[in-house]
């Protein structure tokens, strides 16, 4: 029998509403995107937004979704070229890694995401991509990038947070030999009078035997945390133009003015240890003592170059190590405190003033809490040298890459 012209008005109805969504599908799976030979297609794009959405990930989800897919062409083309694709176990252990960031198992993770319209293959892609491109970045640009110590004290510096204090003052070092001593202090005990910054200048400059002499004795601002730890209560109990007790130092008496204080706004560092080398040349702050330090000061540029200065010299004669704040001498503290990694200072002397010291910080190790804080500071270093590689790596990719929106 023939069918009816009602029944084929009918049919014809129903085929023509499955159009729409015949064409809706087909335009779903249809390319966005080509990149290089690789194709991101409309579906990827609205899969990716949707877990974007979910995630809470910032940014408008369908143009990062978009920026996304591109990128992950790239690097999955990359790390296919250079064999560095993840095996279907260590995809299963990323999807798992993931899904414990938000503490879900794979299984609790899918059937969270798929209640919101994202399937499984989506996020198995996404996760796909992103070991793919750590594995490629690892093997390429890891062994290149290193973190030193001095590195790791440097972020801990910069990261510090509060505020501390930093001070201003002017020294005089007054020599005091044996023979000189009582009126070295006799000496002393009229310095400590001087209330001007004026006054206490001049008497540096007439008086003071240290390297800031011809300067009138003033130093630059300094964290009060440079200064021995015994020295900073009595730094931090005077006003503006007062002067501290006389300080015994070897062979010499110390006195300080504070010109200035103010709170930084950061904290200042603490230093479990500092290292210094001293290297001891006869003759004291003689013109012969002074000359061999100026030769010497020339051809050094670092502690480890003061070896070969003493090469042929008794091995007594050069010191180095490091040591807790709390344990260097005095003098030799004050002088470090002024000093930066490999600068020197010939302002001390030894054995009653007939042996000079030639004195150069060498390095300073910051205070925190455990070694394993260091470790992870080194990891989060080196994770970011490695991403600013990555970054650049893959500008590099996606700037002689073809793509093409469809």
């Amino acid at each position: 029998m023939r069918p009816s012209v009602r029944t084929l008005l009918i049919a014809a109805t129903a085929a023509l509403a499955l159009v729409p969504r015949l064409a809706t599908a087909q335009g779903l799976f249809s390319p966005a995107y080509i990149v290089n030979d690789k194709i991101v297609t409309n579906f990827e794009i609205d899969q990716r937004a949707k877990l974007l959405t979910m995630l809470r990930a910032p940014g408008d989800p369908a143009k990062v979704a978009r920026e996304q897919l591109i990128e992950e062409r790239l690097k999955l083309e990359a790390a296919q070229v250079l064999g560095f694709e993840p095996a279907p176990d260590e995809v299963e252990v990323g999807m798992a890694e993931f899904s414990g960031r938000v503490n879900m198992d794979t299984e609790q993770f899918l059937r969270a995401i798929g209640g919101g319209g994202v399937a499984p293959e989506s996020f198995r892609a996404f996760v796909e991509a992103g070991l793919a491109w750590r594995n490629l970045i690892q093997a390429r640009f890891a062994p290149k990038v290193q973190v030193s110590d001095r590195d790791i004290d440097r972020a801990i510096q910069s990261a510090t947070a509060g505020s501390d204090v930093r001070v201003l003052l002017s020294e005089i070092i007054l020599p005091a030999p044996p023979q000189e001593a009582l009126a070295a202090q006799a000496r002393a005990a009229e310095l400590v009078q001087i209330t001007s910054p004026e006054a206490f200048s001049s008497a540096a400059r007439r008086y003071s035997a240290s390297a800031t002499q011809g300067n009138g004795g003033r130093l630059n601002w300094m964290p009060i945390t440079n200064l021995p730890p015994a020295l900073r209560p009595a730094i931090l109990g005077l006003a503006p133009g007062q002067v501290t007790e006389p300080i015994p130092l070897e062979g010499a008496i110390a006195l300080f003015q504070l010109r200035g204080i103010e709170e930084t706004g950061v904290s200042a560092p603490e230093y479990a240890s500092i290292e210094y080398a001293a290297l001891y040349i006869p003759g004291g702050r003689s013109e012969s003592g002074l000359a061999e330090a100026a030769r010497i000061k020339a051809k050094v540029d670092t502690c480890d170059d003061l070896y070969g200065i003493n090469i042929g010299k008794p091995e007594e004669q050069l010191e180095r190590g490091a040591k807790k704040p709390g344990e260097i001498p005095q003098d030799v503290a004050l002088e470090l405190a002024k000093l930066d990694r490999y600068e020197v200072s010939t302002a001390l002397t030894r054995s009653n003033g007939e042996t000079l010291v030639f004195l150069m910080l060498c390095d300073s190790t910051l205070e925190i809490a455990a070694d394993a804080e260091r470790e992870s500071i080194r990891a989060q270093l080196q994770n970011k040298r490695l991403e600013s590689l990555s970054n650049g790596y893959l500008a590099e990719l996606r700037a002689d890459a073809r793509i093409i929106e469809k």
